[in-house]
């Protein structure tokens, strides 16, 4: 499948490489390191990191790359970037260390500091979410035939069903949550939280914690890709590649 004119199918093929990798190191012990800021990072991000470097650079060699575990390129020359791959490798990694199978490959294309593709791999569940804004929206299960998904409509007199962070609850969430009728919380880990929203199965999800921009983006532009939308809680436009790279609050909503 072509997207911004790329071929998608091969970036899906490199997310489930990362997943294979990442599946490799599940299966047995691993050791777990603290980063500077205290969030764990296992060996199987540094796999993914690789694999899914290797293949972009590959795949689509004029593109630069912007990973989590390669943060650390000056602003002052992604600044320059008009068109990037914004990756993370193992999100969820707190979901991968109590092996509850809710962690992601995030791979997103960003233009001009707007997401427009990404493709969201679930490696434990064999699940792949992949879109294009303008293009549509798709999930493969255990490789079969690719299905097209879309968000659904709220119904707000029945209530609606709001997804939450398995491993980040805040305060602020609880008193976002006083002013909605909430039919049913649902806690999910890692990205798939705005895959949930994407498929229907959700309505909101209301992300009031910090977040960094690689957290976000390539479910970002699955649930666009839907009909959904992905917005500051002012309405503003989630925008990516700032000088600080950590995101807003925002606000991911079905129809």
């Amino acid at each position: 499948m072509i997207l911004n004119n790329i071929d998608f199918d091969k970036v899906c093929a490199i997310a489930r490489d990362a997943g294979s990798a990442i599946m490799e190191i599940y299966a047995g012990d691993f050791n777990v390191e603290l980063k500077g800021d205290n969030s764990p990072l296992t060996c199987a991000d540094r796999a993914s990191h690789q694999v899914i470097v290797e293949g972009l650079q590959e795949a689509t060699p004029d593109i630069s790359i912007l990973s989590e575990e390669g943060r650390d390129i000056p602003y002052a020359e992604r600044a320059a970037w008009s068109r990037f791959w914004l990756v993370d490798p193992l999100d969820g990694t707190k979901e991968f260390i109590k092996r509850n199978d809710e962690f992601t490959v995030n791979i997103a294309l960003v233009e001009d500091g707007l997401v427009t593709a990404g493709v969201v791999y679930v490696p434990a569940q064999d699940t792949m979410y992949f879109g294009g804004l303008g293009a549509g929206c798709w999930k493969t299960v255990n490789g079969d035939a690719s299905v097209p998904i879309k968000v659904r409509e709220a119904d707000y007199n029945a209530g609606l069903t709001v997804v939450m962070s398995r491993s980040h609850p805040s305060h602020e969430l609880e008193t976002y949550l006083q002013e909605v009728n909430v039919a049913e919380a649902l806690p999910v880990g890692s990205s798939l939280k705005l895959c949930v929203v994407a498929e229907g199965k959700a309505d909101l999800y209301p992300r009031l914690g910090p977040t960094m921009e690689w957290d976000t983006a390539a479910g970002h532009a699955v649930v666009e890709a839907a009909g959904g939308t992905v917005t500051q809680v002012d309405g503003a436009p989630l925008r990516y590649n700032k000088e600080n790279l950590l995101n807003p609050y925002f606000i991911v909503r079905g129809r």
